[in-house]
């Protein structure tokens, strides 16, 4: 009995000290409906998007691509300045491919749309509630409100939107014709 209660003891500190030391594992990914992955992918990429923010008229907007930031950086979007609040919507039909707050943007939405391009909404005051990747939306469809998250916090509340042509995050382009 000893001797079992002793092995016992073995197994369980062992699994216990495996368990402590062990990496977390991240939970598994969404996966976008491939079906709708390879529609928005052959569709074309539109030469113009509607203005993301409601009430925002093209002539209110100001090209800030390329403007100086933080540490070196080089602005890769446009700000369209709204009181905190005021509505965001999708620029084009797309698939939610990812909802996260992070030090940079805070809180963001990635929005896969036609043609394989990428649209960053950024500094967020929150999403809409009951969005989540995987989700399909429309052009115009609600997908959160202006804010100043992430390291927008000491600035007016805007959108920083971007559009990314070869991927997530790469290949940026100036937004600002698209939204004339």
């Amino acid at each position: 009995m000893r001797q079992y209660l002793a092995l016992t003891w073995i197994v369980f500190i062992t699994v216990l000290l495996a368990a402590c030391n062990s990496t977390p594992k991240k939970s598994p990914a969404v996966q976008l409906n491939p079906i709708l992955v390879k529609r928005l992918n052959s569709l074309q990429m539109p030469n113009s998007l509607a203005i993301p923010v409601a009430r925002v008229q093209a002539r209110e907007l100001t090209d800030t691509w390329g403007a100086s930031r933080s540490r070196g950086r080089l602005h890769e979007g446009i700000d369209i300045m709204a009181p905190r609040g005021t509505k965001v919507f999708s620029a084009t039909e797309g698939l939610i491919a990812d909802l996260r707050n992070n030090n940079l943007g805070g809180k963001v939405v990635w929005i896969l749309g036609p043609s394989g391009s990428w649209h960053y909404y950024a500094h967020l005051d929150g999403h809409k509630r009951g969005l989540k990747v995987g989700d399909h939306v429309k052009k115009g469809q609600l997908i959160g409100y202006v804010g100043n998250s992430g390291n927008a916090r000491h600035t007016a509340h805007h959108l920083h939107y971007g559009i990314y042509l070869q991927g997530k995050g790469r290949g940026v382009v100036n937004p600002y014709p698209y939204l004339r």
